[in-house]
């Protein structure tokens, strides 16, 4: 892209130089007098990169005159920074040059009071909308888009923390303005420029490849306009062939998404000029026959233009010596709105009235600011401005205030959940309460305009699920569902992981023997899984059993368990075994069955039958040596022991209100052991109790306690 530079030497004649190429000689005087009024009001003014003030304005009016802005545009950008910074007045301006240019100064001022922010996503959204919506005329924002280019020239004049500031509102505010609005030609400068503010050693080490392989791509480029143009001129298609290049910031982009330098084959380009829309598919046609085409990279923007207008060809070929080539074939009347959008002067080769035709061209495309305000007031505040615009910007939205006063954007409806994600996952996953307007609110409270939402967080606070059937918004219910499902993860991690070193533990197997690299990677083959996490997640959600994954490396021998609830023979204990009269029985101690539960019988070879849970995941790694085992009903039930795990958001000791809530229900305690998990508690409990039935209100019991997240049985 060509550049027009700053310069600190620059003069009037520069301009007037520039617009007589396009402007009659009555508004060429108009621009002088814009000029030699700024001249006036800005004497023995300076920057703060020490040139005099004027030739600020001169190169914002220098910047125009190369998108072939108006003359009314010109005269409004000399004058810009009068009414802010000098004692020009209204009346002064209206009077020289008319009600127009007033205008056009005025909305410039007002852009220029608004302090931006880029602190998050919806500011930033927040800010585009006022910036459209307060300009009534669209050549507003194409002066400010120009005014901030040339500050992004000089702006090594502003210490390093301003600079990447200034930066980034340019990047993320100002930039996406420019491109809808179709200027590439200050856009493409604004992304380059922030860049090297914002990340100075990538836009260099960039700008370095480039220039140690420019040689060899202009060697490579020349030949192929060389074969190109003589293609088209055996067809008797009139053209212009242009090298284009291809800016820092979007190969920066190309290399941020994992590209390699050297496979950004569009660094290769050229543009192809023609005089009519039939020449542009012709001499598509005419290259796809001389040159293979790139599957898949073909796009059509004259049949189908862009939102912004923008009208080419689009294809990439396999040009000379097998280089990749992106070319662009389009008109000339294209090309000047490609490369100057609604700026473009072929408005007057068509002798329409340009201001007209860019303000109704840009209607069209600014439609998705949805912008509907009218300032007439001059005279207003920052803060004035700005609630202006919320109370008149996008009718189905709401605008809330944090206390500190920064603008949040909602829909009608929304909840303080959805104004809580929406400043900050993390504020919205220890959110505890809200207060609106200095007064307590319940979750399900609507959000009114202009309410000031304070949001009361607690460091070890959870989501709960409930909000899923409050939450407004999508995005906060997806936040909401990904908390759950990320969490649960970590929680079946962390059991597997407790659950396998137990067994280890049991079993007396040193860790070394299972979890050493060799051992793992054949646990990791069997089980066709990758990591040891992933392992520690398949034992935790019960898709393998500790037992079973030991037993990959180390071969059990057939051993009576170490902990016998039940040796009795079958015709006066509490366990019926189908078929046989008596024979000795045990419950298994990986998933401790109790009266109640749903049961199957082992048959061991030393050791009798060993009763199991139904869903045991041990059960699935057993043999057909499976029996059908009962409960007596006829004989009471006993205790039997057990083990639950209750998974807690807290840090702090829960252990005597677990006690409390067991003993509540006649149950007896065994054991406690606790388990520290960054910032939060896992307990498993040890107990006797002597149904099913009293075991399963315990869980719901505890499982509604306002620390406890969920309680499981624990089956090793």
């Amino acid at each position: 892209m060509t550049k027009t530079k700053e310069r600190d030497d620059i003069t009037i004649d520069d301009v007037l130089e520039k617009v007589k190429a396009y402007l009659n000689e009555d508004e060429i005087e108009n621009i002088k007098k814009a000029y030699y009024l700024a001249e006036e009001k800005h004497m023995g003014q300076y920057r703060k990169s020490g040139e005099e003030f004027i030739t600020h304005p001169l190169n914002v009016a220098l910047i125009l005159t190369g998108v072939y802005a108006d003359s009314e545009t010109i005269e409004a950008a000399l004058l810009h920074d009068t009414l802010e910074d000098t004692d020009c007045s209204k009346e002064d301006i209206e009077m020289l040059l008319g009600p127009e240019v007033l205008k056009l100064v005025d909305g410039v001022t007002k852009i220029s009071k608004i302090n931006f922010s880029t602190e998050n996503e919806y500011l930033i959204d927040y800010y585009k909308k006022i910036i459209v919506g307060m300009s009534e005329d669209v050549r507003v924002i194409i002066i400010k888009l120009a005014d901030r280019l040339h500050n992004m020239r000089t702006l090594f004049a502003i210490p390093e923390e301003r600079q990447k500031v200034k930066a980034r509102e340019t990047l993320e505010i100002l930039v996406p303005i420019a491109h809808h609005l179709g200027i590439y030609k200050i856009k493409s400068e604004l992304e380059d420029l922030s860049l090297r503010y914002l990340k100075p050693d990538v836009f260099y080490d960039i700008a370095e490849k480039l220039n140690t392989t420019k040689l060899e791509r202009d060697e490579v480029v020349d030949l192929m306009k060389k074969k190109l143009t003589n293609i088209l001129t055996e067809h008797n298609i009139h053209h212009e062939i242009k090298g284009r290049s291809k800016s820092i910031y979007s190969i920066y982009n190309k290399l941020d998404k994992g590209k390699k330098f050297s496979d950004i084959y569009d660094l290769l380009a050229l543009r192809i000029l023609v005089d009519t829309e039939q020449d542009c598919y012709l001499a598509l046609g005419i290259i796809h026959s001389k040159f293979r085409p790139l599957p898949n990279r073909f796009k059509d923007y004259i049949a189908m233009p862009k939102v912004n207008m923008y009208q080419s060809l689009h294809t990439t070929v396999f040009g000379v010596d097998g280089y990749l080539f992106e070319i662009q074939i389009r008109t000339y009347d294209m090309n000047e709105v490609a490369e100057n959008g609604v700026a473009s002067h072929w408005a007057y080769k068509e002798g329409k009235n340009a201001s007209q035709l860019m303000q109704s061209n840009t209607e069209q495309k600014l439609q998705f600011f949805k912008a509907i305000i009218d300032l007439s007031n001059n005279k207003m505040s920052n803060e004035e401005f700005v609630n202006s615009v919320r109370d008149e910007v996008l009718n189905n939205n709401i605008y809330a205030f944090t206390p500190k006063g920064d603008v949040i954007e909602l829909p009608i409806g929304a909840t303080p959940i959805d104004f809580a994600y929406k400043i900050h996952t993390k504020v919205g996953e220890t959110m505890v309460g809200a207060i609106v307007n200095n007064n307590i609110v319940p979750l399900d409270y609507e959000i009114q305009d202009n309410d000031i939402v304070k949001i009361n967080t607690k460091k070890d606070g959870t989501p709960s699920r409930e909000w899923l059937n409050i939450a407004k918004m999508t995005q906060t219910k997806n936040k909401i569902k990904s908390y759950f499902t990320k969490n649960e993860k970590e929680l079946n991690i962390e059991k597997g992981k407790y659950s396998l070193e137990k067994e280890m533990r049991r079993r007396k197997i040193p860790k070394d023997d299972i979890l050493n690299d060799k051992s793992l990677q054949e646990i990791f083959k069997n089980l066709k899984i990758d990591s040891l996490e992933e392992l520690y997640l398949t034992i935790g959600n019960g898709k393998n059993a500790p037992n079973a994954v030991i037993n990959i490396i180390k071969k059990p021998e057939e051993e009576a368990p170490k902990k016998v609830q039940i040796v009795k023979e079958n015709n006066d204990t509490d366990l019926v075994v189908a078929g046989i009269e008596k024979v000795k029985v045990n419950l298994a101690n990986c998933c401790n069955p109790v009266y109640g539960d749903e049961i199957i019988g082992y048959i061991t070879k030393s050791n009798g039958i060993s009763v199991h849970l139904k869903n045991c995941h041990n059960v699935e790694m057993l043999d057909n040596r499976v029996v059908d085992v009962s409960w007596n009903k006829e004989i009471p039930g006993k205790n039997y022991f057990t083990s639950i795990i209750v998974y807690t958001n807290s840090i702090d000791n829960n252990i005597p209100d677990i006690v409390s809530h067991v003993q509540m229900f006649n149950i007896a305690v065994d054991m406690i052991k606790t388990i520290n998990d960054e910032g939060k508690k896992i307990y498993e409990v040890d107990i006797w109790v002597n149904n099913k039935e009293k075991l399963n209100k315990l869980i719901l019991d505890l499982e509604k306690c306002e620390y406890t997240i969920k309680v499981e049985r624990f089956i090793r």
